[in-house]
């Protein structure tokens, strides 16, 4: 696979891995790695969200803002 960079980014790449003591190719392995895992994770958090709405499982707005003042009186 092939992907073709602005010379502006290519640039941040490089600086970036140089930085860091790696080669460009790495670091965008380890970037794009990073980022599904983390989309991953985004979508089955959304999925059990969306459950638990179902389930009637949720605060209302109301009850968040109560919570949050709790939490944050001294």
């Amino acid at each position: 696979m092939e992907v073709h960079f602005t010379p502006e980014l290519e640039a941040k790449l490089t600086h970036a891995a140089v930085q860091q003591g790696r080669r460009p190719d790495e670091l965008v392995q380890e970037v794009l790695a990073e980022y599904f895992e983390e989309e991953s994770r985004l979508v089955e958090a959304v999925a059990r969200g969306e459950q638990s709405l179902r389930d009637g499982r949720y605060l209302t707005h109301e009850q968040v803002g109560e919570r949050l003042q709790r939490f944050l009186k001294p």
